[in-house]
């Protein structure tokens, strides 16, 4: 019986998603193994020995991730449209001034570090948080039942 697959463990891997880190999820045990660049091609080339202490006991998970066709990738930030959820966020905030200033700051090439910084000087850091965590929790759900997989 497959398990069922903690969906806090699955939103926190989507927030480590990075160019550097990559998450993959056993479907069979509901294991999320996260790694970086360096871990994988040192898992690739088995070269386990000249690996720091601390890494050889993963190097046999990351190298079952990219190597089993059965280990399923989670979403990257690619796939994460996180400038799609501060349009949203700054689309339904009440205060005309907020919500223009957030519209303002997500456009152009500065987008994300514009964003953060309106969201400290309104003090919108916890609200933002919020919808964040709802956001990435919904991404995940769909990511799941996509994969026909049961969560909590």
């Amino acid at each position: 019986m497959p398990p069922v697959v903690s969906l806090r463990d699955v939103v926190e891997a989507l927030d480590l998603q990075s160019d550097e880190l990559c998450s993959y999820l056993d479907p069979d045990t509901g294991e999320i193994i996260t790694f970086n660049r360096e871990e994988a091609d040192i898992a690739r080339r088995g070269e386990w020995a000249k690996a720091p202490e601390w890494m050889r006991e993963l190097l046999p998970r990351i190298k079952r991730a990219l190597e089993d066709e059965h280990m399923l990738r989670l979403p990257d930030r690619v796939h994460i449209d996180e400038w799609r959820m501060m349009q949203d966020f700054a689309g339904e905030q009440q205060d005309e001034g907020a919500r223009a200033a957030l519209c303002s700051a997500s456009q152009g090439a500065a987008a994300f570090r514009n964003f953060r910084k309106v969201i400290v000087s309104l003090g919108m850091e916890e609200c933002w948080r919020c919808y964040r965590d709802q956001a990435m929790a919904a991404v995940a759900r769909q990511w799941l039942e996509e994969k026909n997989l049961k969560y909590r």
